[in-house]
C-alpha cells in the first residue's frame, strides 16, 4: 500500500501535482486544483484523456469549440489532443481533482 500526503506534493501556482511515475509507477497522474476566482491554466493539449472531477465551486471549461460551465459533483472528460482550459468563474475557491491517463504529465501549451 502506498500512502501519499497531498502536502508533500509539489505545488504549481494553483495545484499540487502527483506524477504516477514518481509513485511506484502508477499508470495515472493527478492534479489537485485549488484555484481562486478568475484563475485557471492557459489553453493546452495532452496526448491522452484528462478527466476533471469538480468537488467545490464553478468552472467554465473550453474544449475545442465547446464551452460549458460546470459545478460541484460534475465530471468533465477531455479527449486526447483537444485544446482545453478552464477558469474559476465562481465567487469562491474551485477545488477539483484532475486525472491524467498517463504516468507522466505531457502538456503542450498553446
Amino acid at each position: 500500500m502506498l500512502v501519499i500526503s497531498q502536502e508533500q506534493l509539489p505545488f504549481s501556482r494553483i495545484a499540487r501535482e502527483a506524477e504516477g511515475v514518481d509513485h511506484d509507477g502508477v499508470p495515472v497522474s493527478l492534479i489537485f486544483v485549488d484555484a481562486p476566482p478568475g484563475d485557471g491554466p492557459g489553453l493546452h493539449t495532452h496526448a491522452y484523456h484528462e478527466i476533471f472531477i469538480v468537488g467545490e465551486g464553478t468552472a467554465t471549461f473550453t474544449a475545442g469549440d465547446e464551452e460549458r460551465t460546470v459545478g460541484e459533483g460534475e465530471i468533465v472528460v477531455v479527449p486526447p489532443e483537444v485544446p482545453h482550459r478552464f477558469v474559476n468563474t465562481g465567487d469562491g475557491p474551485l477545488r477539483m481533482t484532475t486525472i491524467h491517463t498517463s504516468p507522466q504529465f505531457g502538456t503542450v501549451w498553446l
